[in-house]
């Protein structure tokens, strides 16, 4: 059967892109953010300048070359969490893993210095994790069967996508991801300790709708 052009013509884009990433991180890692041109890293992969910047806006893109992966995979985790997991700790795993896992991303020690040293790259990270807030705010309201603009919904998933951000450059990044997770989970009292005795106020018991099995 003949293969699908538009298929491969896909497979050679991506292939292509892949390489200009993967050049583009070899060098910053090696010489500096600072220190690497645009035309060092289409020499390096071996394309012209017009091709890297039809695939990448700038220099702060590659660096985030899986960006556009990030959204669908957040909605995913959301969507599709084991029976009985909650959205915060399906959110949380998926955290853990995409920030933190050295066995799947050997390089990624290297790639959080980097983005610490360089402002921009601080920067650019926070703006293209929080863009992701009203899909990942419309899939956990979804879940719960409210409003797509839940006001909490929408501050849980903005307070989530600042996670990376505010745990970068931390001596134990875990312990701090887990110390924002467990605020959104549990909530500030009980990070702080025994509160002073006096009377427990009027509501509800304890819980969220956001750790419930069935949410």
């Amino acid at each position: 059967m003949t293969q699908n052009p538009v298929g491969r013509r896909e497979r050679k884009k991506a292939a292509t892109r892949q390489a200009i990433a993967d050049a583009a991180l070899r060098l910053f890692l090696e010489r500096g953010y600072d220190q690497v041109s645009i035309r060092d890293i289409a020499d390096a992969a071996d394309v012209s300048t017009t091709t890297l910047f039809k695939h990448f806006t700038g220099k702060e893109a590659l660096v985030f070359d899986q960006d556009q992966e990030n959204e669908a995979q957040l909605i995913a985790v959301v969507r599709q969490r084991p029976d009985g997991q909650g959205i915060i700790d399906a959110l949380r795993e998926y955290v853990l893993g995409a920030h933190l896992s050295t066995a799947l991303h050997p390089q990624m020690a290297e790639f959080n210095e980097l983005v610490e040293s360089v402002p921009a790259l601080r920067a650019y990270a926070e703006r293209m994790w929080t863009r992701h807030t009203d899909s990942l705010s419309t899939a956990i309201a979804g879940e719960l069967g409210v409003a797509p603009d839940d006001v909490a919904c929408v501050a849980l998933a903005r307070f989530v996508l600042q996670i990376p951000s505010l745990t970068r450059g931390r001596a134990d990044r875990r312990a701090a991801v887990e110390t924002v997770f467990d605020l959104l989970a549990n909530g500030w009292a009980s990070l702080k300790g025994p509160a002073p005795a006096s009377p427990p106020p009027a509501g509800p018991p304890a819980g969220s709708k956001f750790t419930e099995s069935g949410s």
